[in-house]
């Protein structure tokens, strides 16, 4: 088997729980009806389920190939990138004046999770151009833009992003790499990069590096770091690819998973400083670089769901097929398919619980920052784009933890068979494994979660997430009293108790942050996992009650909506209440700190 898009499931979180009809509404949105997306995601479908997933397979047991410093992507690659190109799929969200289509956000969103749930190697390079292209269009200048921006959205050259070093991974104030001034007024880089996503192919012409380094005056720590644009050739006047800058990649890694997509090492300046040219002031390239930070974070947590829904495919179609032993309510005398049996059903429908409520969730931060971007009324954009930023991490963190349990249990219910490369089970596995890894660590996410997303403003957002949690919690009760479907008394109760579990936390780190450091911080994932569990079953409510609303429409479709909602309110969000006594009663720390240095 290889992938469906769930475009149908991806229309019902679009218009029934992200707004789409609002995202409408919004100036310059006006052509985003209903029709028109259903239009756009039927096409990437198309291109997704006939190009690209075939390849998946073919990526992973023939990966890019280096050689003397060049790197040949797996076979088709290339020309599926072609493909790529030419249907304008990179510039969807990017804005008209430089050749985008400047689609939302919540249109993008579906489009970006079918590309990676298609092929998630190949995706990964499209995503690190969509994060150089947010960074030029924040800070570069108009020359800049000029120049790249048009080439980038085109997908005609790719972007990458250039941070980490042998001696700083996350640690960037351990920096090392230098910025020269030079006499034509650009600057000569000297250093090492490694862990650079498509730092090196034959896929495009030409490859956009954006790369953090030091001037020779900066100060110290992360205060002192700067943006700089190192193409891999220099721009003729044309505009067509010139000389061969001075940045070769040296090698390429051998990894668990992603093996199509070549993690390149990247050596600047050893043929006497490859020319770069200063994006916006010195001493910011930080700031600026977390545009692509950001942009990258969530598009990690898409990767999460994407390759969770792949997973969830594959092992509910090899549970329909696979006959093995007599059900144990003895309703047949001889063996089932093993989709009968009660554990096989517990775990797809926990694979298929997650997955839905995680797409729900980022759908849902997709539309605040549309909304963050283009409301008419700038305190909304303001309080949109709080909420879009608070919900990153979440979205980024849990989507990407989540992805490892779903990729497991995909393997689990393939039993023997899944252990074998053969089936495919294992590659989802795999491949998931990195992901709760790169663009931050789910530690880091935490951190930024707790520091700049819930102690920063006194917990203001993350209590209107709780005040928006009770209105649903409300609409429960109420329907709950009205219908005996017990799925609306399960979700209130257990939503409920998630919901005061979140405060709980929420009300322990503002506590606990500068007084008990690290309480609060050992408490951490803990606290994003809990907040995930209870933002996305939010998603689950809200999709319950208007299934239920609508279920007569297609028993089929509401119904196995419904269903999914019951088994999330009872199987996980009941998983809050430990979080929260690994946060709270134990004070985050306890049992963390108990063991010293030499006793691990």
């Amino acid at each position: 088997m290889s992938y469906t898009t769930p475009i149908r499931d991806m229309m019902f979180v679009m218009t029934e729980l992200a707004g789409l009809d609002t995202v409408a509404d919004l100036a310059g949105y006006a052509d985003v009806t209903r029709e028109t997306t259903q239009a756009i995601l039927e096409e990437g479908a198309k291109f997704c389920g006939e190009v690209l997933a075939p390849l998946n397979v073919t990526g992973d047991r023939n990966p890019s190939q280096w050689h003397d410093g060049e790197v040949n992507a797996s076979p088709g690659f290339k020309e599926a990138f072609a493909q790529f190109v030419e249907g304008g799929w990179q510039g969807l969200m990017h804005p008209a004046e430089y050749g985008g289509q400047d689609l939302p956000k919540l249109l993008a969103a579906p489009c970006l999770e079918m590309l990676k749930s298609a092929n998630l190697s190949f995706a990964t390079c499209p995503s690190l151009t969509d994060g150089a292209i947010e960074a030029l269009l924040l800070a570069g200048s108009a020359a800049q833009r000029a120049q790249y921006l048009p080439k980038l959205i085109s997908g005609e050259w790719t972007g990458t992003m250039n941070l980490t070093e042998p001696q700083a991974g996350s640690d960037l104030a351990m920096l090392r790499a230098r910025a020269e001034p030079a006499e034509d007024g650009a600057y000569r880089i000297f250093g090492t990069k490694i862990f650079i996503t498509w730092g090196e192919h034959d896929m495009a012409p030409n490859i956009v590096h954006l790369v953090l380094a030091r001037t020779p005056d900066a100060p110290a720590g992360v205060k002192g770091i700067s943006l700089f644009l190192v193409p891999k050739f220099l721009p003729n006047a044309d505009g067509s690819p010139g000389a061969r800058n001075d940045v070769q990649c040296v090698s390429i890694e051998h990894k668990l998973g992603l093996k199509a997509s070549p993690t390149a090492v990247l050596q600047f300046g050893d043929a006497g400083g490859a020319t770069g040219f200063l994006i916006g002031e010195e001493n910011r390239g930080l700031e600026y670089m977390f545009v692509m930070m950001n942009a990258a974070r969530f598009a990690v947590g898409m990767q999460g769901i994407a390759i969770a829904e792949r997973a969830y495919q594959k092992a509910a179609a090899y549970a329909r097929e696979r006959v093995q032993s007599r059900p144990v309510d003895g309703s047949s005398d001889g063996p089932v398919p093993i989709i009968r049996h009660p554990d096989v059903k517990r775990m797809l429908a926990t694979m298929r619980a997650l997955t839905e409520s995680a797409r729900a969730l980022a759908y849902v931060a997709a539309s605040h920052f549309d909304l963050a971007r283009r409301h008419p009324d700038e305190s909304l954009r303001a309080r949109h784009g709080a909420i879009y930023d608070y919900l990153v991490p979440i979205v980024k963190g849990w989507s990407t933890e989540l992805s490892l349990e779903v990729t497991s249990l995909g393997v689990q219910v393939h039993g023997g068979m899944g252990f074998i490369e053969e089936t495919g089970a294992a590659q989802y596995y795999r491949d998931a494994r990195i992901l709760p890894i790169y663009e931050g660590t789910t530690a880091i996410q935490a951190n930024d979660l707790i520091g700049r997303k819930t102690v920063r403003d006194g917990g203001a957002v993350a209590r209107q997430m709780l005040a928006r949690i009770d209105d649903t919690l409300a609409e429960l009760k109420a329907r709950a009293a009205a219908d005996s479907n017990p799925a609306f008394t399960a979700m209130h109760r257990h939503l409920l108790a998630g919901r005061m579990a979140m405060e709980n936390a929420i009300d322990f780190m503002l506590r606990h942050v500068k007084s008990d450091p690290n309480a609060a911080f050992a408490g951490g994932v803990p606290y994003l996992k809990l907040s995930g569990i209870v933002l996305c079953g939010w998603q689950m409510a809200r999709a319950l009650l208007t299934s239920a609303t609508r279920e007569a429409e297609d028993p089929s479709f509401y119904g196995a909506k419904i269903a999914t909602a019951h088994f999330y309110a009872t199987h996980i969000l009941p998983q809050t209440s430990a979080f929260e006594a690994s946060i709270v009663s134990a004070r985050g720390n306890e049992g963390v700190l108990a063991l010293d240095d030499a006793q691990f």
